[in-house]
């Protein structure tokens, strides 16, 4: 092999590497889109989706999906710490739909100088279960939109436990819609009514959600930061707590969310915190 073309292979060789290590972020972004998207049917937009106001199931949900999520939260209230515990299991039975059940959990701890008979009494808060059918997916347009239903059996707190077991329900018909700007720039709304009745008085309450989010997600990855906005309004009062959060992928199936949470029109609650746990089974693919 001569000299020439020794130094003709030499050149090809380092314009291949050069080729290589100068994929840029986009096409990072679009590759790993395309895991997600393309894999296989049906079509499914890659969102990214709030960490404190979770959703039912993935937007586009295809059947066997399925995950596991543990909820750990503290907030700071005025006269009490209350600490927040969530379990909760989704899955989607069939293509689209996605299935829900969660057992939510409060404990109360009094501030310093407050009577312990003056706060709420601990509790399982409710028996939740959930549905939740994207009825519009498009990849070309990369949005998603979904209706669901929430209905959460209200229980007794412990003190009171048995008197009655369930005390009241909550119904919560949601709509979803999400869209995806470029390959990192994610929004997302979720609203609709929560009416709770009261069984004992059979009275009802009606507050109304308006959830609003955007996330930014890291290149090639599932990792993000964002900010979520929960807005209620209840007989005309308007609250609002801003939620800065980041999600970060631990392994390939492990992902570990953190939420701060900042009251902005709340007269009785400061600061709060949220890490939710999430964990994906493995599925069979079709």
């Amino acid at each position: 092999m001569n000299l020439q073309t020794i130094k003709v292979l030499s050149i090809l060789l380092v314009a291949s590497t050069y080729s290589i290590a100068q994929i840029t972020k986009s096409e990072k972004d679009s590759i790993y889109i395309q895991q997600v998207e393309d894999h296989k049917e049906p079509d499914k937009v890659f969102h990214a989706e709030p960490l404190y106001i979770d959703l039912i199931r993935d937007l586009g949900a295809r059947k066997g999906e399925k995950e596991w999520n543990i909820g750990l939260g503290l907030t700071d209230n005025l006269k009490f710490d209350a600490y927040e515990a969530l379990i909760e299991y989704e899955w989607a039975p069939i293509d689209r739909l996605g299935l829900e059940v969660e057992l939510p959990f409060t404990f109360y701890a009094p501030q310093s100088g407050i009577v312990k008979d003056s706060i709420p009494s601990n509790s399982l808060n409710s028996i939740k279960v959930a549905t939740q059918w994207s009825f519009f997916v498009s990849e070309p347009l990369a949005t998603s939109m979904a209706i669901g239903y929430i209905n959460e059996f209200e229980l007794s707190d412990f003190r009171n436990f048995g008197s009655p077991y369930v005390k009241g329900n909550l119904y919560n018909p949601f709509f979803v819609a999400a869209k995806r700007w470029g390959n990192n720039f994610h929004t997302l709304i979720y609203t609709g009514p929560m009416i709770e009745q009261n069984f004992n008085s059979n009275k009802f309450h009606t507050t109304y959600d308006i959830n609003t989010s955007f996330h930014y997600m890291i290149t090639g990855t599932r990792n993000f930061i964002g900010i979520e906005f929960n807005k209620t309004v209840d007989n005309k009062v308007f609250d609002l707590t801003i939620r800065p959060q980041m999600r970060l992928g631990i392994a390939d199936n492990f992902l570990i969310g953190i939420v701060a949470g900042i009251p902005v029109v709340k007269q009785n609650e400061r600061l709060s915190s949220f890490v939710r746990l999430i964990w994906e089974p493995k599925h069979r693919h079709k």
